[in-house]
């Protein structure tokens, strides 16, 4: 009923997050404390990733329950929320299917990153031993 707006919430934590380390990562390049390297993937971008999967994770659960009516365009928009008994059900919902959803995406993402980082150092090495 509202499991997508677990996914939202924690993409708007994750969105602030990135804008905030984006912002660290130029004053520091600018100011000559951190080498740029092009080996290398910023922290930044892979908030990016995470946010994109969120917010495009929570999107779909969204189109999906307007598309079978429990979310509507008018207040209280949840239409869960009208019966007290519906009510507790979507609390339940949004604990256990949307946490579990925001989790299984997050740990998707740091894999994703991990396999990013080695590909990375693999590609690194390899250009290393070419020379």
């Amino acid at each position: 009923m509202a499991c997508f707006l677990v996914s939202a919430a924690e993409a708007a934590v994750v969105t602030a997050v990135e804008k905030a380390e984006e912002k660290k990562e130029m004053e520091m390049a600018e100011a000559g404390e951190v080498e740029v390297k092009e080996t290398r993937i910023p922290l930044s971008r892979k908030l990016k990733w995470l946010t994109w999967m969120l917010w495009g994770g929570a999107g779909l659960l969204m189109f999906e329950h307007i598309w079978h009516g429990e979310v509507v365009p008018w207040f209280p928009f949840l239409t869960a929320v009208s019966n007290r008994a519906d009510a507790i059900g979507m609390l339940q919902e949004m604990a256990t299917a949307g946490v579990g959803m925001a989790l299984l995406i997050t740990l998707v993402w740091f894999v994703m990153c991990k396999a990013a980082d080695r590909i990375i150092a693999r590609d690194e090495s390899e250009a290393v031993h070419r020379a």
